[in-house]
């Protein structure tokens, strides 16, 4: 039995960090019921490098996070639809939604109101700014909130910079903490009976991703600056070897004395990192000479067997292609394709292993829609009433 299994989701989210939350309980056993506007779809469907998926509303930033959900339509500005969805609401366990906070007040399905129909309801509202405060009607995606958090300023090299992530972590680490604040919530439902409000934004994921220059700041007042590949201890940054980079991770004093003792140099050891400090530059200009002696992965193969870490910089596909990559279990191949996705594909799991009951995809990503009728029936909808609801347009 997986940890979710029974909990019902009701996933009202677009883009990526709302959809990723819901999947990642997805992934563990709950119902996840992913809701759309029939006229105004996920903007994730429409998203992606792969134009063929896009134009069939299954791109690839949908397919990411759509495993293992059912997917239904409902117009919210119908009454049909608000109705559909209250009485999906008396049926869940969870309901996550990220549009523009008051959106869902506006149609009279706010916390307040649905806690009234289900008080043990958990409802989870992601948004970038969060619920009041300056900030809270604004608006932003991934790499607005990565301008506004200081991350981007911290990105970079000293010449070049602000730099914004190459992927959008922002989101991916929203998701992340979203499904841990779900967690959270549903335990602590099973102590008190009470459903609960999470309240979470972007800006407030993307501090915590920064909580140790945060924490330096407070302390000191200087903010972190883009230091590029290098870091404060020259035996823990990057380094030209005779075809790529490798990156060193010599970081703590143990580390940099067998660092150090492995490339023939014992004196260069230092007792203290205020040493480390001191003498970084001739430590760079040193390694710098002997790492162009061998290639990045003969670099990596040596000081791996002494074990100082060290990795040859890679590429996603190099990376993808690593044999160890296929015994974590991290991705899931669709090897025959799937409905709207012609061809084999395969999407992120997550990022840890269980020893029994862990997550697993059950079930492609779903075409738009593919399960209205199915869900509508499940909530004691006829035949005629779902008919009538989408001559309604409200489906």
């Amino acid at each position: 039995m997986r940890p979710f299994e029974g909990i019902r989701i009701i996933d009202i989210t677009h883009v990526l960090a709302g959809p990723f939350a819901a999947y990642q309980l997805a992934l563990l056993g709950a119902d996840v019921i992913k809701v759309e506007h029939p006229d105004d779809p996920d903007q994730s469907r429409d998203s992606g490098p792969d134009l063929a998926l896009n134009r069939a509303g299954m791109g690839s930033y949908f397919i990411t996070q759509a495993s293992n959900k059912r997917s239904i339509t409902l117009d919210l500005k119908t009454e049909g639809g608000r109705e559909v969805l209250r009485r999906l609401l008396a049926t869940a366990d969870v309901l996550v939604e990220n549009f523009r906070p008051g959106a869902f007040e506006a149609l009279g399905l706010g916390y307040e109101a649905v806690a009234k129909l289900n008080p043990r309801l958990i409802y989870c509202s992601i948004s970038a700014f969060g619920h009041g405060g300056p900030r809270g009607v604004q608006t932003a995606y991934d790499h607005v909130i990565q301008a506004t958090s200081g991350i981007m300023a911290a990105t970079g090299t000293p010449e070049v910079n602000p730099i914004k992530f190459g992927a959008p972590a922002i989101d991916y680490a929203t998701g992340t903490m979203g499904a841990f604040a779900l967690s959270a919530a549903l335990f602590q439902r099973e102590r008190t009976g009470r459903g609960q409000h999470i309240d979470l934004a972007m800006l407030d994921v993307a501090l915590m991703m920064q909580a140790s220059h945060v924490a330096a700041f407070l302390r000191n007042g200087k903010g972190a600056k883009p230091s590029g590949n290098k870091h404060a201890h020259a035996s823990n940054s990057a380094y030209q070897t005779k075809d790529g980079l490798v990156m060193l991770g010599a970081s703590n004093l143990r580390q940099q004395k067998r660092l150090w003792t492995a490339l023939g140099r014992p004196e260069m050891a230092k007792t203290d990192n205020e040493a480390r400090l001191a003498d970084r530059d001739h430590e760079e200009a040193v390694l710098t000479e002997i790492m162009l002696t061998r290639t990045a992965d003969e670099w990596e193969a040596f000081l791996q067997s002494k074990h100082v870490p060290a990795a040859r910089v890679r590429r996603m596909e190099e990376t993808l292609a690593d044999p160890h990559v296929a015994t974590r279990g991290v991705v899931h191949y669709f090897p025959e394709g799937a409905p709207g996705v012609p061809g084999p594909f395969g999407v992120p799991v997550a990022a840890f292993k269980l020893a029994h009951g862990g997550p697993q995809v059950d079930r492609p990503p779903p075409v738009m829609g593919a399960d209205t009728d199915a869900v509508l029936a499940e909530l004691g909808y006829a035949p005629g009433d779902i008919a009538a609801l989408r001559a309604q347009k409200a489906i």
